[in-house]
């Protein structure tokens, strides 16, 4: 059965009303800063100019400005021009409608309705099945991709999305962004992008479909490059993973992280998206904890970000943290 196919045309990505609704998208949250703030200060010229040269068919995108965060691992982030963040958030209010229908239920990235807590309630929800509640034991693999964004081949990617896209002025586009960065020749997505994040997603949706159309996996779930299958069967897992790692090279030339792949049981408890997750209840891995006491402690128990870490320690089991961070508030109302 042949892909459905993406039915909104180039005019209609590019027209100025779809700019400026992209833009009503763009501004929240960033109005404060310089460089959005002079772009906005000839807006009309800004935006009809960039609908013309996407008319014109010369829009070229620009450098990228390169910086590095903490999250808490160092990342290397990219920011596009505002110019053509613009034209991302365009391409994305599009796009993302009709991919996100196409995704299986339990990709849960970047993904509206979804997000980390949703996935940890669900693989709790899986563990139950798999275990017959607690009564059995239940094996975990879990995976993760080696450099993932730094690993996604331009050529792969474009010939995924050609398959959804007849459109080929809207291939070309797309091309024009992901050409515009890379880590190798043909190779790699800029962390900064928000289209980046919808084209990771596509990209990895041909491994979920693999997953569960090939390797009939019923427990599988997926947040962005992380990725677990739980059964009672651990010979099934271990036979399953040698097929995974074939997939993944070759179809999307991605390897998977030698120090990062485990089949272990849930009782033994498994490290999934900042849980160490067990039978009946999860507890923020080790790592976490430490960041969240120190963050805490550097913004002297402010209220905001203690309440933010306390609605985080909700999802598992985390009352002496909780108590611990309403003292400091305490103390520091004082």
């Amino acid at each position: 059965m042949g892909k459905i196919k993406f039915n909104n045309n180039y005019d209609y990505i590019i027209s100025v009303d779809n700019l400026l609704s992209a833009w009503k998208d763009f501004l929240c949250g960033k109005r404060p800063r310089k460089d959005v703030q002079e772009f906005e200060r000839n807006l009309m010229n800004n935006i009809l100019s960039l609908h013309s040269d996407l008319k014109n068919k010369t829009y070229k995108h620009s450098l990228y400005y390169a910086f590095n965060i903490s999250d808490p691992k160092p990342r290397n982030i990219h920011r596009a021009s505002v110019r053509d963040r613009l034209l991302h958030h365009a391409l994305y209010r599009t796009l993302y409608p009709f991919f996100d229908r196409t995704f299986i239920y339990d990709s849960y990235s970047c993904r509206l309705n979804k997000g980390t807590h949703k996935a940890i309630n669900r693989f709790r929800a899986f563990s139950y099945k798999v275990s017959k509640n607690n009564t059995k034991t239940c094996w975990v693999l879990k995976c993760d991709i080696r450099k993932f964004f730094a690993s996604i081949d331009h050529n792969i990617l474009l010939n995924i999305l050609t398959e959804y896209i007849p459109d080929k002025d809207i291939l070309c586009l797309l091309r024009e962004i992901i050409i515009s960065f890379n880590t190798k020749p043909n190779t790699g997505l800029p962390l900064g992008n928000l289209t980046s994040q919808l084209l990771v997603n596509i990209y990895m949706h041909e491994l979920d479909q693999f997953a569960k159309h090939n390797l009939k996996a019923k427990y599988y779930i997926r947040y962005a490059d992380d990725f677990v299958f739980l059964s009672q069967d651990k010979i099934f897992l271990e036979n399953i993973l040698v097929k995974i790692e074939h997939f993944l090279w070759n179809n999307l030339k991605l390897q998977m992280h030698p120090d990062k792949i485990s089949i272990k049981t849930l009782a033994s408890g498994i490290d999934f998206l900042g849980w160490v997750n067990f039978s009946n209840h999860r507890v923020l891995r080790t790592v976490t904890k430490k960041r969240m006491f120190r963050t805490i402690q550097v913004k002297e128990g402010n209220n905001d970000t203690v309440q933010s870490y306390l609605e985080l320690l909700k999802h598992g089991n985390g009352k002496i943290l909780s108590g611990w961070a309403v003292d400091l508030i305490s103390d520091n109302e004082i």
